[in-house]
């Protein structure tokens, strides 16, 4: 493992640091280095709302329709007006 030191830190940002560690119950030395860790972490593949969806109801099934065949041929639309 490798050490670490940090020169010229703010006492602001010191006093910072050692409330964000006690609030998640560790010391300053481990939270400056979940926070490094997490700094540079591999960025998650995000998932978009449709593939999101999918997986979340995809169990649920689906429902077929009987559609009636169309009585008049598709138009296109008339953007002259």
């Amino acid at each position: 493992m490798a050490d670490i030191s940090i020169r010229n830190l703010d006492d602001s940002v010191r006093d910072r640091l050692r409330i964000r560690a006690a609030s998640h119950g560790r010391s300053m030395e481990s939270e400056v280095r979940a926070i490094l860790a997490e700094a540079v972490s591999e960025p998650e593949q995000s998932v978009g709302f449709l593939e999101a969806a999918f997986e979340r109801f995809s169990a649920l099934g689906g429902v077929e329709l009987d559609l009636p065949d169309r009585a008049t041929p598709v138009r296109g639309a008339d953007f002259s007006k």
